[in-house]
């Protein structure tokens, strides 16, 4: 059974720092694009960040260099470094994967492309 475990969100101030881990099980990575995405309250769901099964990556243009998405391929585990926080940064962020061809070169940050859903994790950004 395919499933994606978000953790690491917290409460932090502006200007520090988060690490989100995605832990995937019931497949492998070579064989899926995972996507990082959020939802502030009263906002739509939007893409933050993504790595195509092939290891290229992604960003949204209000994340760019301060966000960093990696993977570890041994722990079936994708991150995301989250640094120079901002308040408007806060939203529940969620990992969401779709299947593509073996280490396929492209991902896509859209929300209707992804077949699979984590629960989600809270990151607050606040002083």
């Amino acid at each position: 059974q395919l499933q994606l475990v978000e953790s690491g969100g917290g409460l932090v101030q502006p200007g520090g720092s988060l690490r989100l881990s995605c832990a995937a099980s019931g497949f492998t990575l070579d064989y899926y694009a995972i996507g990082w995405f959020r939802q502030a309250p009263g906002k739509e769901r939007e893409g933050v960040s993504c790595i195509s099964s092939g290891g290229s990556t992604n960003y949204a243009d209000s994340v760019k260099g301060r966000f960093t998405i990696s993977r570890d391929n041994g722990k079936n585990t994708v991150y995301l470094q989250m640094n120079s926080l901002k308040p408007e940064d806060t939203a529940v962020y969620y990992c969401a994967a779709y299947p593509t061809a073996f280490r396929f070169r492209l991902c896509v940050l859209r929300v209707d492309g992804h077949d699979y859903w984590g629960q989600g994790t809270q990151v607050t950004v606040s002083s």
